[in-house]
């Protein structure tokens, strides 16, 4: 099947790529093979830190296929055999145990020394990479792509220690494959990247490959368990290039062969027959008198003159020196005060303004500097931070009670949901609002630390919005309120208990002019 993967790739790229130059190499180098693993045991953290690489080898063959004989990029099959997998180390303190009790006579206690074992996997990879060359004779190669790994054979070990030597010695030269837990999958896929130089049929490369699906099922415990790889690679071509060729010729390479091709030298379209039509007026550049300015047919495919280039034509334009609209043929429209509407429609045409306002600016009523379409008092002088209202402090109260009734909200378990019982205090925000109509008022939701950023974040936004939704239905102006979510990044204490965290997961409103 591997073998067959490759011969196809190799097929496939050859007929993708006519005339380019097919080469061979043996490929091999050593790397360092570590497993990364994430689970939730119990004191994981202090653990792995005994797990380490294992130095492996690899061997194979990769092909090198140029994208075109002058191209920089090139695509780069291949199938190799990897060495990968972990091992694990741990020593103890004799001096405090622990103890093993042999199963042959439990009452004995002996002191353990240390704990060992082994994860050796080996796969058939089959990278697919593109890389680009960058130099003359030696180049600076750099590329990357996807993966397949395919199981090939494993083998696990642990040992255990004591004061009186070997004691528990577990081997498996034939590990189990499959989906299910203590097993193997049979392909493993990821990516991976190179870099190095390549000087005649020789490259030397620096590679790095992760997995991105599991590769095992643990037995008594979830965990995601993912291959890496870092290593050098030395690969040597061999023999000459082989060079596709293809018995079709369309030298210009516009997708009409030659033979059907009125402008075999120069790249056309077939509606033309492979001739040209650089200016796309629909007139062949062979019969266009203009074959760089659209023109119209009528014209010879040369553009009529438009003198003042006011899109109207010379033959059409009453004004052919001054530039002008269509709907004026062509001649100018006087505007004074260049706002965009002309003086016989402008009852201030010396000052800018806009049509709403039938050519004059927008008006103050009130003086204040705020111009009626800002100004949310326009017949009261106020200032611009009040939105042109009057500015006045908040009174103490008014931020009493809705600091009150932001204590009073409750949501559904681990749900943005109002309950019931929040609703009334929600009332009472409502008619602070309504009776003092230029505060505004912001939503801030908040998140204990437990569980993960992002449903955090999420959670914390959607209860902000929810009752930023309820004060809307009641009547207050989308305008008057903003809705943030800050998770856990807000916290009014460290959260480490349960009455701590219930603390840390509220709603808090603040009230602004």
């Amino acid at each position: 099947m591997k073998k067959t993967l490759l011969i196809f790739t190799i097929i496939f790229s050859s007929i993708l790529f006519s005339q380019a130059q097919f080469k061979i190499g043996i490929a091999a180098g050593i790397h360092q093979a570590t497993v990364i693993e994430t689970n939730d045991l119990p004191g994981w953290d202090s653990l792995k830190g005994n797990y380490s690489g294992r130095t492996g080898g690899h061997f194979g063959f990769i092909a090198d296929l140029p994208f075109s004989p002058k191209s920089k990029l090139s695509f780069q099959p291949g199938i190799i055999f990897y060495s990968k997998g972990r091992k694990y180390f741990q020593s103890f303190d004799t001096s405090k145990g622990p103890y093993y009790r042999p199963p042959s006579d439990t009452s004995k206690k002996l002191r353990i020394i240390n704990k060992s074992g082994k994860q050796f996997i080996n796969y058939i990879d089959v990278p697919l990479n593109i890389v680009v060359k960058l130099g003359n004779k030696t180049k600076f190669i750099i590329g990357g792509g996807p993966y397949l790994s395919f199981f090939y054979s494993g083998s696990e070990t642990s040992r255990l220690i004591t004061e009186k030597g070997v004691a528990d010695l577990h081997e498996n030269e034939d590990v189990p494959v499959g989906k299910n837990p203590g097993q193997y999958k049979v392909i493993n896929y990821g990516v991976n990247t190179l870099a190095g130089f390549e000087a005649g049929r020789v490259t030397l490369t620096v590679n790095y490959t992760r997995g991105l699906n599991d590769f095992y099922n643990a037995i008594n415990y979830p965990g995601t368990f993912k291959h890496q790889t870092i290593g050098g690679t030395l690969a040597i071509f061999i023999g000459k290039p082989v060079e596709f060729t293809t018995e079709v010729k369309d030298k210009d390479s516009d997708g009409i062969i030659d033979k059907l091709d009125k402008c075999p030298e120069e790249a056309g379209i077939a509606k033309f027959d492979g001739c040209p039509d650089k200016d796309n007026d629909g007139i062949p550049d062979k019969d266009d008198m203009c074959p760089l300015q659209s023109g119209p047919m009528a014209n010879k495919g040369c553009p009529f003159p438009d003198t003042d280039n006011d899109g109207v034509l010379d033959k059409d334009d009453k004004c052919p020196n001054e530039s002008g609209p269509i709907s004026n043929n062509g001649c100018p429209i006087s505007d004074t005060d260049k706002d965009g509407i002309p003086d016989r429609d402008d009852k201030c045409p010396e000052i800018a303004g806009y049509g709403r306002y039938e050519g004059c600016p927008i008006p103050d009523s009130d003086g204040d500097g705020i111009n009626n379409e800002e100004d949310k008092c326009p017949d009261v002088i106020g200032v611009k931070e009040n939105n042109g209202c009057p500015a006045e402090e908040i009174k103490k109260e008014i931020i009493e009670k809705v600091n009150y009734a932001a204590r009073k909200i409750q949501f559904k378990f681990n749900s943005a949901e109002l309950q019931s019982e929040s609703f009334k205090v929600l009332d009472e925000v409502v008619k602070i609002l309504k009776e003092n109509e230029a505060l505004k008022l912001s939503i801030e939701g908040h998140t204990s630390n437990d569980g993960s950023m992002e449903a955090n974040m999420k959670l914390s936004k959607a209860r902000a919005d929810n009752v930023k939704n309820y004060l809307q239905t009641q009547g207050i102006n989308a305008s008057r309120l903003t809705a943030q979510g800050f998770g856990p990044n807000k916290p009014i204490n460290k959260g480490t208990t349960e009455q701590a965290k219930s603390q840390n997961r509220r709603v808090e409103m603040k009230l602004s002019n």
